[in-house]
Formats: C-alpha cells, structure tokens, sequence
C-alpha cells in the first residue's frame, strides 16, 4: 500500500487490532456513514448565500471521508453524480 495520509493512517492504527485487508471493511464503513450523516445534495437552483454555505461545508465534509475510505481501497476519488 502506498503511503496514506495521517487521517487515513489514523483509521488503520486504530484497527491495527483486526486482520490484514480489514481496510477495505472499514473504507466501506467510511462510505456508509457518508451516506448517512452528509448524503450527496445537489444544489436548487435558487439558494440564499448562507444555506449555500452550508451545503458547500457539508459536502465537503462528505468529500474528505470519501476520500479517506478511496485511499484505504487504493484508488482515487471521483466526482461524484447521483
């Protein structure tokens, strides 16, 4: 595996306890609770600044966890379309 980063890292350290290849059960696990917490939204096409805001933070937050759960499966993010 290449080198992770410190958030992925941090993932595996924590599960350094389980069997070798469990990073791609917890990227799954990553993956589901993007799917729970912060769901994929695409914006209205009329929005205030401030809930645009919001989105913008939430889907970032989604964002970053696929990222981590991407790099623990060993590949890049994508964008991503309903």
């Amino acid at each position: 595996m290449t080198d992770l980063s410190r958030a992925a890292r941090s993932v595996l350290d924590a599960a350094a306890f389980c069997k070798p290849g469990f990073y791609l059960s917890i990227a799954a696990a990553l993956e589901a609770v993007a799917d729970q917490v912060v769901p994929y939204e695409k914006a209205p096409d009329l929005m205030r600044s401030p809930d645009l805001e919001r989105l913008a933070q939430r889907q970032h937050t989604r964002a970053q966890l696929l990222a981590i759960a991407a790099e623990l499966r060993g590949t890049t993010t994508t964008t991503e379309t309903p």
